[in-house]
């Protein structure tokens, strides 16, 4: 009989395309992850993996493989669901990856509300980038994960995986509350003078290959301008506290806030431009009571912070 944690690092090899990727992914060695591979091709009988110059790749029947290992690995999870929507009661562990200003305004309220609602629940949170959650999610190192999404650049989409909308929050130029450029600008004419009066600033973004820097700087491109970065840093309230010092000027979103009262001065965008904030599950356990109960939850929290 074929072993279903060997057959789940196949699946994994064809995601991640390397036995080191696989071996990150999953705790192990790469050492013991290409002897588990190793056992499994000798279940089957067959070669699964051939080497190709310096790495190794599926071989035909290592792909057909996958395509079953990963039908059995959903049936698997599909009797889990099963189980748990017989019971009365709300249980077991639903595993979160969230980028960091949802961690931040969103799953405070939430985990409290889910602790009152459903005490039996356990809810456990990782903080990674979405390119990461969502393979994580596909690959079933989380089960949930919490996405954001820039205007006018759309995420890979995963053909195993939901989208769920849960919100939208818009992005506003930020600059220190003594910057006389930096007022809230009642047309678009003037929301791009605003941002062009900021084109011999120094800027602070997100590090270069993320989703948002990628989109901050079309935006400025498209304003006519190349931002001068000064400051490259994932951390949003790093950013909050060089533009409040008169340091540089940035991106923010609505949700950075959490509901609170801003603390930098926010100007209006051309085209007042809004983050789309989704959620992405597995299809075949995305109706489970466990994640149903955490989206609800969630949704509820990003209706108080962000009404519109």
């Amino acid at each position: 009989m074929l072993d279903v944690h060997r057959l789940r690092m196949l699946v994994e090899f064809s995601r991640r395309g390397t036995l080191s990727a696989v071996a990150e992914a999953l705790s192990y060695s790469k050492a013991s992850v290409s002897q588990q591979l190793a056992a499994l091709e000798r279940d089957v009988g067959v070669p699964l993996l051939r080497r190709v110059g310096r790495g190794v790749q599926l071989t035909p029947q290592g792909n057909v493989l996958v395509a079953e290992a990963i039908g059995i690995l959903d049936q698997l999870e599909h009797a889990r669901v099963a189980v748990a929507e017989s019971l009365a009661e709300v249980t077991g562990t639903v595993r979160i990856a969230v980028f960091q200003t949802a961690a931040h305004a969103l799953l405070p309220p939430a985990l409290l509300a889910l602790q009152a609602q459903h005490p039996s629940l356990r809810v456990d949170v990782t903080e990674c980038d979405p390119e990461t959650g969502l393979v994580g999610v596909a690959g079933r190192d989380f089960d949930l994960m919490l996405a954001e999404q820039y205007p006018g650049r759309t995420r890979p989409i995963v053909a195993e995986l939901d989208r769920v909308v849960l919100a939208h929050d818009t992005i506003a130029l930020a600059g220190s509350a003594g910057d006389a450029t930096a007022t809230s600008p009642p047309s678009g004419t003037d929301a791009a003078a605003s941002l062009w009066a900021m084109r011999s600033e120094p800027w602070v973004l997100e590090p270069a290959g993320t989703a948002s820097r990628a989109w901050a700087e079309q935006l400025c491109r498209t304003a006519g301008f190349e931002p001068d970065v000064h400051f490259e840093v994932a951390d949003l309230t790093t950013h909050i506290r060089l533009i409040r010092a008169g340091l540089a000027v940035g991106l923010l979103p609505e949700l950075v806030w959490a509901g609170d009262a801003p603390t930098v001065r926010l100007s209006a965008l051309p085209g007042s431009p809004r983050r789309e904030i989704f959620s992405s599950a597995r299809r075949v356990s995305a109706d489970a009571p466990s994640i149903t109960a955490v989206r609800r939850a969630l949704a509820d929290a990003a209706s108080v912070i962000l009404p519109g």
